[in-house]
């Protein structure tokens, strides 16, 4: 793409935020400064690595009684609870308890014994979530949240860094009026705001190949939407030369297994990503069936042992795709 973009970038959730903005946009810095200051926001309210945030507040009492929760956070686990319904469990942000048992929490990867998988599954799953959006008797009226099992945790990971994206992408459309932009958080999270100056496609993605050094599985152009990529690239331990990936299968309590990359492109960020995650936990023949009533998604997967990617997705989208052969 022969295009001078304006890029401006920073730490949160453990990797790097980049907003991209094409050269002459008016206070580009300023704009993207802003949409980075909210990331940051975002970050200390779903964090679980300081006790400070509202989730890791949320995690410590919300199986005592209701708790009063920000209406944007509230918002956030209803869609989640939507995305939990339909993968059938594939996605599940409650599922804290299982990511302390393996020690990706501490960032110290371990194989907890049966007992303790047994235990930890048990305080995992978005049906021990009570939502409540009126909160309660009486004025003021606020969304409260309550857990019924003690030992529930929330966590975000899957989700977390594409919605912090569409949140920013609001912050940039509505207070500085900007409809070109490409945003990401650590490559594994992407978002298309409008195209690029001279292509009507959309804005370019590559989306990498897991192992490195090897060609990208496919080219995605982004036009007002969102592509998200689970695999367990980086984040993962081995003991007896065995991988463990971080990518946890909520259903099986164990990392999931059988698929090295999973991309979805979506109308949004969050949604990509939550999918995407869906898709790598339940492999290539369960997203296809998925997608035969999805018309806005499509998906670019990796098997293990697989040689190809596979693309999937329904003919309004296929255009968005440049490499891969439909399969």
């Amino acid at each position: 793409m022969n295009l001078t973009l304006i890029r401006v970038a920073r730490r949160a959730m453990a990797t790097t935020f980049e907003i991209a903005l094409p050269q002459g946009t008016p206070r580009a810095v300023d704009a993207a400064s802003a949409a980075l200051d909210l990331i940051e926001e975002i970050e200390e309210q779903l964090t679980v690595y300081r006790d400070t945030g509202e989730v890791a507040r949320l995690n410590a009492t919300a199986a005592e009684g209701p708790v009063a929760i920000d209406p944007s956070l509230f918002q956030l686990l209803e869609r989640c609870a939507g995305f939990t319904l339909e993968t059938s469990g594939a996605f599940d942000v409650a599922v804290g308890a299982l990511v302390d048992a393996w020690g990706f929490t501490q960032r110290a990867g371990r194989i907890p014994t049966d007992r303790e998988l047994v235990e930890a599954t048990g305080r995992c799953g978005f049906r021990h979530v009570m939502l409540n959006p009126s909160g309660g008797r009486g004025p003021p009226v606020s969304a409260t949240i309550q857990f019924r099992r003690p030992g529930l945790k929330l966590n975000f990971g899957a989700i977390g860094k594409g919605y912090a994206l569409d949140r920013a992408a609001e912050i940039l459309r509505r207070d500085w009026g900007i409809d070109s932009a490409l945003l990401q958080g650590g490559g594994s999270s992407m978002l298309g705001v409008g195209v690029p100056p001279n292509d009507p496609r959309g804005w370019p993605v590559s989306i990498r190949h897991p192992e490195a050094g090897q060609p990208a599985l496919d080219v995605v152009y982004l036009k007002d939407q969102g592509l998200g990529t689970s695999a367990a690239t980086f984040q993962f331990f081995e003991i007896d030369g065995k991988k463990y990936g971080h990518v946890l299968d909520p259903r099986t309590g164990r990392p999931a297994a059988g698929t090295r990359s999973a991309s979805c492109l979506a109308d949004n960020a969050a949604e990509a990503d939550a999918i995407s995650t869906a898709f790598f936990v339940a492999g290539t023949d369960w997203a296809r069936e998925y997608l035969r009533s999805r018309t806005n998604l499509a998906a670019v997967m990796l098997n293990e042992g697989g040689e190809r990617a596979v693309r999937m997705g329904s003919a309004n989208v296929a255009t968005n795709f440049e490499l891969v052969d439909q399969k």
